[in-house]
């Protein structure tokens, strides 16, 4: 298991940018389909990603991110534990769960 995402919630996603740009990372503005527009970088293999906070999103609320080599749906099947949500992006299935807290972690298959 590798730890592939890191989405911090920002109040004021703009102030956020700058302060980690002046840490040297280098951001580019994205928008996935219906969803609203965020910054995102990598940082090695794993991309760190800014998005604005919702009003019913406590700001503490972060979302992880890992890569898996093995039969996601099968382990998770395993282990009781339920799928949030499924959906494809860059060819790799995603599974959302969420932790005990309500922490949503996304579980995507790795990349061969």
């Amino acid at each position: 298991m590798q730890l592939n995402l890191l989405v911090l919630r920002c109040e004021n996603i703009e102030k956020t940018r700058v302060f980690y740009e002046k840490l040297n990372l280098s951001f580019q503005k994205e928008k996935h389909g219906k969803g609203v527009e965020h910054y995102s970088t990598y940082i090695g293999k794993m991309v760190l990603e800014l998005y604005p906070l919702k009003e019913e999103v406590p700001i503490e609320n972060i979302r992880l991110g890992f890569s898996l080599d093995f039969d996601i749906v099968s382990h998770l099947y395993s282990k009781q534990i339920d799928m949030v949500s499924r959906y494809e992006f860059d060819g790799r299935q995603v599974i959302i769960v969420q932790d005990p807290d309500g922490r949503k972690i996304e579980l995507s298959e790795a990349i061969t």
